[in-house]
């Protein structure tokens, strides 16, 4: 009866505290590991962006080689939801997407499941540093009564931080890779094409200036070059060079340029001219390729184009030019139609001016 007794007290006792441990112990509870990675966060940020991108270096991988996948709903928007369900070591649980802000945050929200229940949010955070981008990775919620009484006892830090270092390990080495490929991708594209760098003067375009569907850019041009040749006409007005295009805006979301078609003119012709507007593109620095081929494989050299101007340090100085040399008429093969893309620049703005 006393040993039963002597029984007895030592549980209410363990039992008391158990209830201690579990009312003083940390309620919340965040884990992280940072990382220093030598690449621009647009290029880390491909990495993070999705659930697909970050399961290839995930490092619970490696617990259970066979674990069921899935992937619910469109990856890399917010609400796609990744499942998975393994062996004892990874348990059964999904993830969503929470949050996704570009080059700077992946956020999602975890639901474990198996071998117990929990819920978290999980971050991937990128903030450019210099040359790199600074990742921190993190995890963060709240205990349950016996999840705070555990931790007092269970060094989970070091337990989560060993696999967040090692996934962040492996994001390295990917965007590493990453880099070197578009390293060779970019050299392999300038080394397609010869840009010339001159200081050009302002220079005053007489056109129509119009947005325009990509799908109407030809209809366009044949319309806009129309009105310009019979305005200058009119006016008694000898075009100062070839018909040329000039870009305010390229938009690719709605597949729209915003544009001035028409032939650059003499600065003193300017109020002779009518039925038609006048531009002058601003004096800049001048990066020009003499592109030999088809309009529709232009892309590549504006391309080039715009690397050399980041290499350089230059931003756009408000104008794309694209001025047609060759007559299609008269010139029937598109690999000799040479078009003259400029991009107009100006050094890029520091933030003290």
């Amino acid at each position: 009866m006393r040993a039963l007794k002597t029984i007895l007290i030592i549980l209410g006792a363990l039992l008391a505290l158990f209830v201690i441990l579990g009312l003083i112990a940390s309620k919340d509870y965040r884990y992280e590991r940072s990382i220093s990675i030598a690449a621009s966060p647009d290029v880390v940020y491909s990495h993070v962006n999705s659930l697909a991108a970050m399961d290839k270096w995930s490092p619970w991988n490696d617990y259970d080689p066979n674990m069921q996948k899935s992937i619910e709903g469109e990856d890399g928007q917010v609400g796609a939801v990744a499942k998975w369900e393994g062996n004892s070591d990874v348990g059964k649980g999904e993830q969503r997407i929470d949050s996704l802000v570009e080059n700077q945050l992946m956020k999602t929200k975890l639901k474990f499941l198996e071998p117990w229940e929990q819920e978290s949010i999980g971050r991937v955070e990128l903030a450019e540093s210099g040359d790199g981008t600074n990742v921190t990775w993190s995890i963060s919620g709240e205990n349950n009564f016996v999840g705070r009484v555990f931790g007092m006892f269970m060094d989970m830090d070091a337990m989560i931080g060993k696999d967040f270092e090692k996934g962040l390990q492996r994001l390295d080495s990917m965007v590493g890779v990453t880099v070197a490929q578009r390293q060779a991708e970019r050299e392999a594209l300038l080394a397609r094409f010869q840009i010339t760098v001159t200081d050009r003067s302002s220079t005053t375009y007489a056109g129509v200036r119009e947005t325009v569907k990509w799908a109407d850019l030809k209809a366009f041009f044949g319309k806009a070059f129309g009105a310009t040749g019979a305005a200058l006409g009119a006016a008694h007005v000898k075009p100062a060079g070839m018909p040329t295009a000039v870009f305010f805006k390229w938009d690719e979301v709605n597949m729209e340029a915003d544009l001035l078609a028409g032939m650059p003119i003499p600065v003193a012709s300017k109020a002779k001219v009518s039925g038609v507007i006048t531009y002058e593109t601003p004096a800049s620095k001048a990066y020009t390729v003499a592109y030999l081929g088809g309009y529709s494989g232009m892309e590549p050299a504006h391309q080039a184009l715009a690397m050399t101007l980041e290499a350089d340090g230059m931003e756009l100085n408000g104008n794309v030019l694209e001025e047609y040399v060759t007559d299609p008429g008269s010139e029937p093969d598109s690999l000799k139609w040479q078009t003259n893309i400029t991009w107009l620049a100006k050094p890029k703005a520091t933030a003290n001016q």
